[in-house]
């Protein structure tokens, strides 16, 4: 097999487009990219751009057999306020999952939306002088344009004011009712607006204040319906022991466990002081309760658009899911009240529910009474996408809270994406485009036959797969800089600059270094997409690959144990156009 690799001299913040001007990283308010070293830095004049073709076959990465399903969803988020810094991280990280998961070559559903029903609904839009219809259409379509900003890959989006959705809620609804898990009752009981939820006030705070969002609860006195929650206690407490990995993180599972075994009461599933949401069946002066309504989403996304909205329609078309991931402030909902509904519904439990940890920035937590929020889109406007969710990924430790400062943001891009991933491609290039003049054969078989580097990167390779299937996505991150580090000392090692000059058996040697460093850049290109697309495309495009083999590839073509895989186990024509 024979690829034909040419290079057009281009600027690393190509690279980070559109990170395309310098940033001083003591300026405190900043309206350019990020910075690069400037010995970084090619010329800006572009030369005439030259293409590497591969016979490859696309046929070959995928599996003869039928591809596994992965479903995954991120909350669906309220639509009381535009998105923030908290929501764009959850679907950040479940951007690199599915992005993983489909480079495993699994069918991918992922899931997100919206959740647009309940008081606080309706008190905000109330606030803005339009109606909660005009509300929701005017945030959930924020989101939608902060998830194209980021890149997002999502394959479904739900808005719990869908028609859809509100068919399936009320089949569900009726189906827990038919089991006889919903009863009426009177409930009186201090009640948080923010939360939407009824607290105990053994988890308050002084002044009968909310932890999450310190607010004093309200005095509230309904006739509503309840569920039937601690009838299923002993069942969630068996789930939990039969499959400890339910609930992820391993801390998160141990503040599951505490809440169940303290004892679970029912817990009212209907409102009647809300007009904002979907009627109760054979009730219309009640609403069913938000998060009874929300969950249910997860199930409705899967329905076709134009199909009749059906239950067990909805739940063939993929369910359950693979993984649901949240912050963990809504942790119990999750992993307490959506499986016990589930269970009362006979629908399948999801295979795990992981709770992510608080974003805060300088250290402290964020607000706006403190003027310290971090806006999603004026980042992504600052600094790209790719810089956004590269920072995140790999400086928060998935699972724990992270911090968030504009100087370490900064430092970390340079130094990871510039100076060491950027900097080994643009340093192998320029001695391909300096030493190659017209064509360079190399035996790739020969080149990487015994060689250190290799077997280095293979061992990495598989660090980072792992690390990417058990959700650590920080140390996939990390385990992806080695191999630019490794390719880095190997180049610094070698010096191929001196044997090009010396000619010769060291010039071929030289040139079979290239051609190794050069893998490893693909390497590094595919491994490294889940978390940084457009980065890792743009290094791909730079070694001569189209966009439609881009998309195509899997994680297999990483592995050298299939020769007809990998370019550095192949013959590689390596040419320079002038």
């Amino acid at each position: 097999m024979a690829a034909r690799v040419n290079y057009s001299v281009q600027n690393t913040l190509f690279l980070l487009n559109p990170l395309n001007y310098s940033i001083n990283a003591k300026t405190t308010h900043f309206k350019t990219g990020i910075n690069f070293s400037k010995n970084l830095m090619f010329p800006r004049k572009l030369r005439r751009p030259t293409f590497c073709t591969c016979a490859i076959s696309n046929n070959d990465l995928q599996s003869s057999e039928a591809a596994e399903t992965f479903v995954l969803t991120t909350p669906l988020y309220y639509v009381n306020a535009p998105p923030h810094m908290g929501s764009a991280y959850t679907t950040i990280a479940a951007d690199a999952i599915a992005r993983f998961q489909r480079l495993l070559g699994k069918k991918v559903i992922f899931v997100t939306g919206t959740d647009e029903h309940g008081e606080k609904i309706a008190a905000s839009a109330a606030a803005a002088g339009s109606t909660p219809s005009e509300h929701c259409d005017v945030i959930s379509q924020a989101y939608k344009t902060l998830w194209k900003d980021l890149e997002i890959t999502h394959d479904k989006f739900i808005r719990t004011t869908d028609p859809k959705h509100e068919g399936i809620v009320k089949e569900f609804y009726s189906r827990v009712l038919a089991k006889g898990d919903i009863y009426r009752a009177d409930y009186e009981g201090l009640y948080c607006v923010n939360c939407e939820e009824y607290k105990d006030e053994k988890e308050l705070l002084d002044n009968n204040c909310c932890p999450t969002h310190l607010k004093p609860c309200i005095e509230r006195k309904e006739d509503n319906y309840f569920f039937a929650l601690s009838k299923y206690q002993k069942q969630l407490e068996e789930n939990l022991t039969q499959n400890p990995k339910f609930v992820q993180p391993p801390f998160r599972l141990n503040e599951v466990q505490s809440w169940i075994k303290s004892g679970l009461k029912d817990f009212s599933i209907s409102r009647a002081s809300v007009d904002w949401g979907i009627p109760v069946p054979n009730d219309n002066k009640q609403t069913i309760y938000v998060w009874f309504d929300a969950l249910l989403g997860y199930i409705s996304a899967l329905s076709a658009e134009n199909e009749q909205p059906d239950l067990q329609t909805a739940v063939s078309s993929g369910w359950p899911a693979s993984l649901h991931l949240i912050g963990k402030d809504i942790l119990r909902f999750h992993a307490v009240y959506w499986p016990a509904m589930l269970m009362s519904a006979g629908v399948d439990l999801p295979k795990k529910v992981f709770g992510h940890g608080f974003l805060t920035k300088d250290g402290m937590k964020m607000g706006k009474s403190l003027g310290n929020t971090l806006e999603p889109n004026e980042l992504v406007h600052n600094f790209g996408s790719d810089a956004v969710r590269y920072f995140f990924l790999r400086e928060v430790e998935f699972g724990s809270d992270g911090d968030y400062s504009e100087e370490r943001f900064i430092n970390i891009v340079n130094a990871h994406l510039a100076n060491t991933i950027g900097n080994l491609l643009n340093r192998t290039l320029g001695l391909l485009k300096k030493n190659c003049q017209s064509t360079l054969v190399v035996d790739s078989a020969v080149a990487a036959e015994g060689n250190a580097l290799k077997d280095t990167i293979e061992k990495l390779v598989e660090k980072a797969r792992i690390h990417y299937e058990n959700l650590s996505l920080s140390s996939a991150c990390e385990a992806v800089l080695e191999i630019g580090n490794a390719g880095n000392a190997y180049m610094d090692e070698n010096a191929p600059w001196t044997r090009f000059k010396q000619g010769g058996a060291a010039s071929e040697a030289a040139a079979k270094d290239l051609v190794i460093i050069l893998e490893a850049m693909r390497i590094v290109a595919i491994a490294l997409s889940p978390v940084a697309p457009s980065f890792c495309w743009r290094i791909y495009e730079q070694l001569g690959y189209s966009k439609d083999h881009f998309n195509t590839v899997t994680w297999v073509s990483l592995s050298s144990q299939t020769h007809t895989h990998t370019l550095a186990y192949n013959l590689i024509v390596c040419t320079y156009v002038n």
